[in-house]
């Protein structure tokens, strides 16, 4: 599980730098030409993604997700969302650290993505996700700089 860490610990961490780049915190929220969701939006997003399938599915630990809540909040503090961040990476490594090489072969265990997939597939998956959520807050910061 080193392996996965060390990546989701990297993204996470490019993901808070990022977050932490804008000169002005009030661009967060700023949308830009085609870009639908706000770098703030995608942030909160891709903390709520990860807490669900990291710690209410894998670690069974009770978190609920409020997926619309992720895209309607607007205007949140910049030091909240690095907190978001900084929780949501001590979950997935807290959740990584319980698994198994045998746990990645078993059937994830959730449907809510409306395929059947192995645990491996799922924390594959959701790493993509998170990458290119963190390559349109990327692209966005530097439209703005």
């Amino acid at each position: 599980m080193e392996k996965y860490k060390k990546q989701y610990s990297k993204y996470l961490d490019q993901l808070r730098e990022e977050i932490s780049l804008y000169k002005d915190e009030n661009d967060l929220w700023k949308l830009t030409g085609d870009i639908k969701n706000t770098p703030g939006n995608l942030a909160i997003h891709i903390c709520g993604n990860l807490k669900f399938n990291f710690g209410a599915v894998l670690l069974n630990n009770g978190y609920v997700r409020d997926r619309d809540s992720e895209f309607a909040r607007k205007n949140v503090p910049r030091e909240e969302i690095l907190k978001e961040i900084d929780s949501a990476k001590k979950v997935v490594l807290e959740s990584l650290s319980t698994l198994s090489r045998a746990d990645l072969n078993k059937p994830f265990p959730s449907s809510a993505y409306g395929d059947e997939g192995t645990t491996g597939d799922l924390i594959l998956r959701i790493s993509f996700h998170l990458a290119y959520h963190l390559g349109q807050i990327n692209y966005h910061r530097r439209i703005l700089t």
